[in-house]
């Protein structure tokens, strides 16, 4: 196995092969922002989202996505002139990996882009003893979405940070308070009933925790953007936790534990949610 790989994986508690399959696309994750650094995609555009706060502030659960924004809005912006960079430092770790834009709704402000790697030859690749892995074919292909709003709200504000692993680049990400935002964003403007993302709820908790403020200028920009307030609307501190707690009241929180349960290694930090919860931690709450 290449030397930077074991490294990697050292930070991971591998258990069993869902524990195997969820190390090496985090590693993943991080080997196509080494990437794209290189190819200069940071100059443009900013990691934001859960896989943020995974890498850079401690988030204890595995993440599926890569999502960014630019840093100014840009209808033209071509995420294809980037694959090469990103599949050369695969190649680097001897990862072979599949990348293809998705094709885009003319009115859409997101463009998304689809990376797909065999998931049995990367097991044996960064866990060759593991003996499970020979004769099974239950196992789907990594598969790792790439997001990138290029319509992004204003006020957001971003840091720069260096990364050691696989090979030392810089990362143009949302700071703390503005990742908060966009995760506020999410919990309101997410359709409850048929998008259950418990995996929102479980970073909420994360950020109250950290006691992380919330960019308000920018969570108010998004909101007008998915037409969830209008201009007039005055949010504050105040009007942000009636919002939240009217949407904790047509949460289904079971289903949502269900979500988030194959991201997370300690299932008992479940066992306290239910809408009295939420709503508690959202009064005590400090958004400002």
């Amino acid at each position: 196995m290449n030397n930077i790989i074991s490294e990697m994986l050292k930070k991971y508690d591998v258990k069993n092969i869902n524990d195997e399959k969820n190390a090496i696309k985090q590693i993943i994750q991080e080997i196509v922002l080494c990437g794209l650094s290189r190819g200069g995609f940071f100059k443009k555009a900013a990691l934001y989202g859960d896989t943020a706060l995974r890498i850079f502030s401690g988030l204890d659960r595995f993440s599926e996505d890569l999502d960014f924004a630019l840093l100014e809005k840009n209808k033209d912006f071509d995420i294809n002139k980037y694959f090469p960079f990103i599949k050369k430092e695969a190649l680097a770790y001897g990862l072979k990996i599949d990348i293809k834009e998705k094709g885009k709704n003319f009115d859409s402000n997101i463009s998304s882009a689809f990376l797909k790697t065999n998931t049995k030859t990367n097991i044996l690749t960064f866990f060759p003893n593991d003996e499970d892995i020979i004769n099974n074919n239950m196992l789907g292909n990594i598969k790792i979405k790439l997001e990138i709003d290029i319509n992004p709200a204003k006020y957001a504000t971003y840091e720069t940070k260096i990364k050691f692993l696989p090979s030392i680049h810089t990362i143009k990400l949302y700071d703390s308070e503005s990742l908060f935002a966009g995760k506020i964003h999410a919990i309101l403007c997410r359709n409850w009933k048929t998008r259950i993302k418990g995996r929102d709820l479980y970073d909420y908790i994360f950020y109250l925790a950290h006691n992380i403020k919330v960019n308000f200028p920018n969570l108010k920009e998004k909101l007008i953007n998915s037409n969830y307030i209008d201009s007039t609307f005055n949010l504050n501190e105040e009007s942000l936790k009636k919002l939240l707690i009217y949407k904790f009241n047509e949460i289904d929180f079971n289903k949502a534990k269900e979500d988030v349960l194959p991201f997370i290694s300690n299932s008992e930090t479940l066992n306290l949610w239910d809408k009295e919860f939420f709503i508690k931690i959202t009064k005590d709450a400090n958004f400002k």
